[in-house]
C-alpha cells in the first residue's frame, strides 16, 4: 500500500468502527425501551436492581457527598470573604450542590461501583452463554436483563443524587457554621431565599439522563463483551470509561439547554 494512504486508512477504520458501534448502541437502546413498554413488568427483578444500583451505593454516596460540600464550603469561604459576602456560603453550597455537583459526581459513583459491576456480570453471562440459555427457554434477554436495569437506574439515580445534595449540604452547614461562626439561620435562610424550583428541577432532569446513559452503557458492553476473561475486563474497562466521559459531555449539554 503507498505510504501516503496509510493515514487515511487508520482514520478510515477509526471513523467505521466508530460509527458501527454507535449504530449498534442506537439499536440496543431502542430494543430497550421497545420491550419496556409492553408488560409482564418483573417487578421483583426491578427491585433486585434497585437494590444493587441504589442501595449498595448509597454509603458511598452519603460519604463523597458529605466531604464534596465540607470542602465545597471550605474553599468558597475563603474566596467570598475576599468580597466581604461570606453570608451567600449557603446559596454557594446549595446551588453548586443542586445544579452539578450532586448528579455529576453521584453519577461518576454510581459508574464506578454499580456500572462495572452490572458489565462485569452481564459480560460474565453472555461468555458463560448463559443468555443464549434465556433465549433457549423462550425468555427475552432485554425484558429479564436490560429492562429493569433500565428502570432501576432511572429510579435510583434520583434518590442517590438527593441524598448527595442534602448530605452535601449539611457537611457544608457543618464547616459554615462550626468552624468559621456563620450563622444557621443566615446559612439555611440563604438557601431558601435564593434555590428555587428551577434549580431542583434542572439537577433532577440530569440526575434521570445520567441515570439512562450509566445502564445503557455498562448494559450494552457486558451484552456485547468478547469471549474471555479478557473480553469481559475490557468491556467494563469501556463502560466505566465511556459512562464517565458521556456524563460530563452530556451534563455540558444539558447546562447549556436548561439555562438557556
Amino acid at each position: 500500500m503507498n505510504p501516503v494512504l496509510i493515514p487515511f486508512k487508520i482514520i478510515g477504520n477509526f471513523v467505521h468502527e466508530f460509527i458501527s458501534e454507535l449504530g449498534g448502541m442506537g439499536c440496543f437502546i431502542a430494543k430497550s425501551i421497545f420491550w419496556m413498554l409492553f408488560p409482564p413488568y418483573l417487578i421483583q427483578r426491578i427491585i433486585k436492581r434497585i437494590n444493587f444500583i441504589g442501595v449498595k451505593t448509597s454509603l458511598v454516596i452519603v460519604l463523597t457527598g458529605s466531604f464534596t460540600g465540607m470542602v465545597l464550603a471550605l474553599q468558597t469561604y475563603y474566596a467570598l470573604v475576599k468580597f466581604g459576602a461570606e453570608t451567600s456560603l449557603g446559596p454557594v453550597v446549595a446551588l453548586s450542590l443542586i445544579r452539578e455537583l450532586g448528579p455529576v459526581l453521584s453519577a461518576l459513583m454510581v459508574t464506578g461501583c454499580a456500572g462495572s459491576a452490572l458489565t462485569a456480570e452481564i459480560g460474565i453471562m453472555r461468555i458463560t452463554e448463559q443468555i443464549d440459555a434465556l433465549d433457549a427457554m423462550a425468555l427475552n434477554p432485554y425484558k429479564y436483563l436490560i429492562v429493569p436495569s433500565l428502570l432501576a437506574g432511572i429510579i435510583s439515580l434520583p434518590l442517590l443524587n438527593a441524598i448527595f445534595v442534602v448530605v452535601g449540604v449539611f457537611g457544608g452547614y457543618a464547616v459554615g457554621v462550626g468552624l468559621m461562626s456563620i450563622s444557621g439561620g443566615t446559612y439555611f435562610g440563604g438557601i431558601r431565599d435564593f434555590v428555587n424550583t428551577k434549580d431542583i428541577l434542572e439537577g433532577l432532569y440530569k440526575s434521570l439522563s445520567f441515570g439512562v446513559l450509566i445502564t445503557w452503557i455498562s448494559c450494552y458492553k457486558g451484552y456485547c463483551a468478547g469471549y474471555g476473561a479478557e473480553g469481559v475486563s475490557k468491556a467494563t474497562t469501556q463502560a466505566v470509561v465511556l459512562s464517565s466521559v458521556t456524563i460530563l459531555i452530556w451534563d455540558y449539554f444539558m447546562t447549556s439547554i436548561l439555562v438557556t
